[in-house]
């Protein structure tokens, strides 16, 4: 078993499985790479709201990789586990005019740096909020069957934007297979992330990230799946203010439950409403709590209490 370091000077930003590997490795390797954050450093800690709004966009995230991992064939599960992630000391989250859940009631930028100390996340300018430091990948994925670039937004058969926060150190990721040697690349790192990143970001951070590969040979998995580790989350220590909707829609009650959850944080705990807004990205959790009784289903938002000061 040998360790591996992958620095970030030659990123990707499509999925394409024609991109020749930047390293090799055998199953039981691990690696250690060097993720940009989701902007491809067009901000920084000093960046200010007109740079947001003048940023370089699109091309899609940048990603680390490809790794080849000798011996993995189509119809194999590639095996990742997450043993570290390391931040940088900064992060940011945002909204955007046409990119979000709320994005009609958002049509405005607005851009929310976090300061990142040791286990904790905190708005820069304020101290009302301070969040345990939770990271995952949000992409992480393998080279589609499919010839030809294909856009890095969004999930697919292959894994890739999942932005799913229980794949924080100690999980576990199962990947299927789609090419000789798997081609696995990994960015779009977050410090912190509620399920749903309604607002289009988590924490958006540059990071260091060490995942150790393996294979199971012809185990064929349709889609990909993953193990967590216990207790999921560190901020559920003081229980969680939660929000409700009700509707035939799933996607309109999830917007309006979060609606009610920036209602209350900026009644209870004096927030702008954008600034309640990408607290919600970063820290609320959208749950399906029933959708058994026709004609109406019910999404739930929650808010962990121990986040507040």
């Amino acid at each position: 078993m040998t360790e591996h370091y992958l620095p970030d000077h030659n990123i990707h930003r499509v999925w394409d499985n024609s991109l020749a590997p930047q390293l090799e490795i055998a199953p039981g390797d691990s690696v250690t790479f060097e993720c940009r954050e989701a902007s491809n450093q067009a901000l920084t800690p000093t960046s200010t709201l007109e740079d947001f709004i003048n940023r370089k966009r699109g091309g899609g995230h940048p990603l680390t990789g490809p790794v080849l991992v000798q011996d993995a064939q189509p119809g194999d599960v590639l095996v990742v586990e997450v043993l570290d992630l390391v931040h940088k000391g900064w992060g940011w989250n945002s909204h955007a005019p046409n990119f979000g859940l709320l994005q009609k009631d958002f049509d405005y930028p607005y851009l929310q740096h976090w300061r990142l100390e040791g286990d904790f996340c905190h708005f820069r300018d304020s101290d009302k909020v301070k969040l345990p430091f939770e990271p995952f990948c949000g992409v992480m994925g393998v080279a589609p069957k499919e010839a030809g670039e294909i856009p890095t937004g969004p999930p697919a058969f292959h894994g890739g934007n999942m932005d799913i926060r229980g794949l924080t150190r100690g999980a576990t990721l199962f990947l299927p297979v789609h090419v000789a040697g798997a081609l696995f690349s990994t960015g779009d790192c977050h410090a912190a992330q509620g399920d749903g990143e309604v607002s289009g970001t988590g924490i958006e951070s540059p990071m260091t990230v060490t995942l150790r590969f393996d294979l199971r040979k012809g185990q064929s998995i349709p889609e990909p799946q993953f193990i967590t580790p216990s207790p999921l989350t560190k901020t559920d220590t003081l229980g969680s203010f939660c929000t409700t909707a009700h509707g035939p829609d799933l996607f309109v009650n999830s917007q309006n439950a979060v609606r009610y959850m920036i209602d209350w944080l900026e009644r209870e705990h004096g927030l702008a409403r954008s600034q309640a807004y990408c607290l919600c990205s970063a820290a609320a959790d959208l749950k399906i709590s029933e959708i058994v009784d026709a004609p109406n289903w019910i999404v739930a938002c929650y808010m962990p209490l121990s986040i507040f000061s």
